[in-house]
C-alpha cells in the first residue's frame, strides 16, 4: 500500500461522510449517500478513483461482508425460531422462487430463448443484505417486519444459490447434451453445506478463548481474527464466505452468554469499514450500462421486484404472519449486488453468446436497486411503524 492509496481511502471516507450527511438532510438513509459519493468520485463521473485502485481494495468488501454476515448470524437465535417457527424459511424460499418465475416468464413472453431466460431469471433470486442491515442499524428499526427481514436476507443467499444451480443445470441440458445435471447441483450444495459446517466449527472454537479474554480490546482482536479466518478459509476452499460467517455468528449468538457485548464491540469498530465498502460499491456502479439494457433490462428490473413482493406476501399469508410482514417485507428485498454480479459471470459461461447482455442487465439492475433500495427499505419499515425517527 502506497501513500496514494492512503490518500484515496481518505478521499473515500470524506466523500462518504459528506454525502451521508447530505442524504440525512433529505431524509434518506446514510447508505444512499455513501453509494452516491462513490458514484460521483468513481470512474463513471469525476474519475477521482481509478478502476485499478478499486480492484486493489477488494479486500475491504470481503471484510465488510464478513462482519455483516457475522452480525446477521446473531439473529439466528433458537429462541426466535421457536417463537416464529419456519416462517422466515418459507418466505425466503417463496420470494426467491417467484422472483425467478416472474422474470423467466416475462423473458419468454418477450420471445427470448429458454436457456437465456433461465440463467438470467435465476439471478433474480439473489438479494444483497448489506444495505438492508445498514438501514436497520441506522434507524434502530424493531418489530416483526425487521425481525423477519433479517432472517430472510440471511437465508436468501442459500436459496439463490440452489435456484441458480437448478436453472443452470436445466439450461446446460438444453444447450449441451453431455452436461451432467447431478454435477451442476452438487457444487452449490457443497458450497452451502461446507460453509455452514466450517462456520459452525469456527464458532465453537471461538467460544473457547472468549472464556479467558474478558477485556473489550482482547475480544475485539478475537472477533477480527475469527472473521478474517472465516473469510480466508471460505476463499481457500471455494465456500460461501457469507454463509460461513453467518453460521459462526449464529453459534456465538446461541452458545455465548456474552453475545450482546460481542455485538456491541463489532458495532463500535465497523462504521468506517462499512462506509468504505459502500463508497467502493458506488464507485463500481457504471452509468454507461443504462442505455444498453433495452426491454430485457426493464423486464428483469420490474418483474424481479414484483416477484419478490408477491412471494414475500404469499409466504406471510401461508405462515399467518403479522399483517405488516405480508404488506411491507417484499419491498425491503430490492438491493442486489455482489452475489448477483458473481452469478452473472457464471451465467455468461453457460450461454456465452449472451454474456455481454446478461452482464449489462445485472450491472444496470445493481445500479438502480442499490441507489433506491435503501430508501424503499426505510419507507417500508417506517410505514410498518418500526422506525420512529427521521
Amino acid at each position: 500500500m502506497n501513500l496514494n492509496t492512503l490518500l484515496d481511502l481518505a478521499i473515500m471516507i470524506f466523500a462518504g461522510m459528506f454525502c451521508g450527511r447530505m442524504a440525512k438532510h433529505v431524509h434518506l438513509p446514510n447508505v444512499t449517500g455513501y453509494l452516491v459519493a462513490g458514484l460521483l468520485i468513481g470512474p463513471s463521473v469525476f474519475g477521482l478513483l481509478s478502476e485499478d485502485f478499486l480492484t486493489t481494495i477488494n479486500i475491504i468488501s470481503d471484510v465488510a461482508l464478513g462482519f455483516i454476515a457475522f452480525s446477521i448470524g446473531n439473529e439466528f437465535k433458537m429462541s426466535y425460531f421457536k417463537r416464529v417457527g419456519v416462517a422466515p424459511i418459507v418466505i425466503a424460499c417463496l420470494e426467491s422462487l417467484f422472483a425467478v418465475v416472474f422474470v423467466v416468464l416475462g423473458l419468454l413472453i418477450a420471445r427470448q430463448p429458454l436457456p437465456f431466460s433461465l440463467v438470467l431469471g435465476a439471478i433474480a433470486a439473489a438479494t444483497a443484505p448489506a444495505a438492508t442491515i445498514m438501514v436497520i442499524k441506522q434507524y434502530r428499526a424493531k418489530g416483526p417486519v425487521t425481525e423477519t427481514l433479517l432472517s430472510v436476507v440471511a437465508i436468501d443467499d442459500a436459496t439463490a444459490l440452489i435456484l441458480f444451480s437448478l436453472a443452470v443445470a436445466v439450461a446446460q441440458g438444453l444447450t449441451d447434451a453431455g452436461a451432467s445435471f447431478g454435477a451442476s447441483l452438487l457444487s452449490p450444495l457443497r458450497e452451502i453445506g461446507g460453509a455452514i459446517v466450517v462456520g459452525a466449527a469456527l464458532g465453537f472454537i471461538f467460544l473457547l478463548p472468549l472464556r479467558f479474554f474478558k477485556k473489550a480490546g482482547n475480544r475485539l482482536s478475537l472477533i477480527v481474527a475469527f472473521v478474517f479466518a472465516g473469510i480466508g478459509i471460505a476463499t481457500l476452499f471455494d465456500l460461501s464466505s457469507l454463509l460461513l460467517c453467518m453460521a459462526m455468528g449464529a453459534v456465538v449468538a446461541n452458545f455465548s452468554p456474552d453475545v450482546t457485548q460481542i455485538m456491541d464491540i463489532c458495532d463500535g469498530v465497523t462504521p468506517p469499514i462499512f462506509l468504505l465498502f459502500f463508497v467502493a460499491s458506488g464507485a463500481d456502479l457504471k452509468l454507461s450500462v443504462l442505455p444498453t439494457v433495452g426491454l430485457i433490462g426493464v423486464i428483469y428490473i420490474v418483474l424481479r421486484v414484483a416477484g419478490k413482493a408477491f412471494g414475500a406476501s404469499l409466504g406471510g399469508i401461508v405462515c399467518k404472519c403479522d399483517k405488516n410482514v405480508k404488506k411491507y417485507l417484499g419491498p425491503c428485498l430490492l438491493p442486489q449486488a455482489g452475489v448477483a454480479i458473481g452469478l452473472s459471470l457464471a451465467a455468461g459461461k453457460i450461454v456465452p453468446h449472451f454474456a455481454p447482455q446478461i452482464r449489462a442487465v445485472i450491472l444496470c439492475g445493481t445500479l438502480i436497486y442499490e441507489l433506491i433500495g435503501p430508501a424503499v427499505t426505510k419507507l417500508s419499515l417506517k410505514k410498518a411503524g418500526e422506525i420512529t425517527t427521521n
